[in-house]
């Protein structure tokens, strides 16, 4: 099971330190190509959105390596689920309805680093 999660954090790891890289660093008009709901969201949100995903990564990734308080993992894993669900209501909400695949992707993996991450 320990190597079952390290596959998946490690999947949803890479695609939160991308995307919330980019969030953190990037102009509005970097973002809106890639992220055509950042038009509509004010940018310190955008920005406070990718630091969220990035303080995630840390929190899938860092408690199992070091063995310090290794259920945050599980709440990392949570908060990404609640982070996907929000994000498919964003895109539901402006008809594109088509964009909620990777999101609903993003919740399954998320729900179950979750699972995974109850082997510590």
């Amino acid at each position: 099971m320990e190597i079952a999660y390290w596959i998946v954090a490690g999947l949803l790891g890479a695609f939160y330190l991308y995307a919330g890289g980019k969030k953190v660093v990037q102009s509005k008009e970097q973002l809106a190509p890639m992220m055509g709901w950042v038009d509509t969201v004010p940018m310190p949100a955008v920005r406070s959105i990718g630091a969220v995903e990035l303080l995630g990564v840390a929190g899938l990734l860092l408690p199992p390596l070091t063995g310090i308080a290794p259920a945050l993992a599980i709440g990392a894993a949570l908060g990404f689920v609640l982070l996907q669900l929000a994000a498919a209501g964003l895109h539901l909400s402006r008809g594109e309805a088509r964009e909620t695949g990777l999101n609903a992707a993003l919740v399954v993996l998320a729900a179950a680093a979750g699972w995974l991450a109850t082997a510590w």
